[in-house]
């Protein structure tokens, strides 16, 4: 019986030493597999979330303003109003941008306006960028005073009465600008 007991204690000890032997092997296996399927699963460099990315607030009052004296040092004086599209043509845009549409609107006459309301949008550093199957819309920051300079890439947008400018502030800014008086005319 000793002998019996001495036997089976033997092949429970030969038995214990050589499983955790076997469970490395199988877990360095493991640990193999698992960092493949980690490295083919790692997540892509994140992207701008449309539910996240927000539009800054001041895009939704867009007015155009013009580089009226390149050498000048003082933004306010470099850019300013247009005096023959506010004054006698009267046919530029002014610009509103929310999430839900990018809207044209005269600046002599509130009604008449364009939409658009299928667009996508990213930002990229002081770049917002507006995406229709038509066109793309670049909006960059050149000026902390705000001023923003406009570039449209892809088919001409062309709209009756409505002449876009290439550069715009915000309307609470504009008062800072040069501004022209436009004298006799209605505008």
């Amino acid at each position: 019986m000793k002998n019996l007991i001495i036997s089976l204690s033997m092949v429970t000890a030969l038995l214990a030493s050589c499983s955790p032997a076997t469970d490395k092997k199988v877990e360095k296996s493991t640990t193999t597999d698992t960092r493949k399927e980690v490295e083919n699963s790692a997540p892509e460099p994140m992207k701008n979330d449309q539910a996240t990315l927000e539009i800054p607030v001041d895009f939704s009052t867009l007015v155009p303003i013009d580089l009226l004296n390149n050498k000048s040092a003082n933004v306010h004086d470099k850019y300013g109003i247009e005096f023959s599209g506010n004054c006698y043509s009267c046919d530029l845009t002014s610009l509103s941008i929310t999430k839900k549409h990018i809207r044209w609107t005269n600046v002599c006459d509130e009604k008449d306006t364009f939409d658009i309301d299928d667009f996508s949008y990213s930002n990229e550093g002081n770049k917002t960028i507006f995406k229709t199957p038509e066109r793309t819309y670049i909006l960059t920051q050149i000026d902390k005073a705000p001023v923003y300079e406009l570039v449209i890439e892809g088919e001409k947008l062309e709209l009756k009465n409505k002449r876009i400018s290439r550069y715009f502030t915000t309307k609470k800014a504009l008062a800072l600008f040069t501004e022209h008086d436009c004298g006799d005319f209605e505008g």
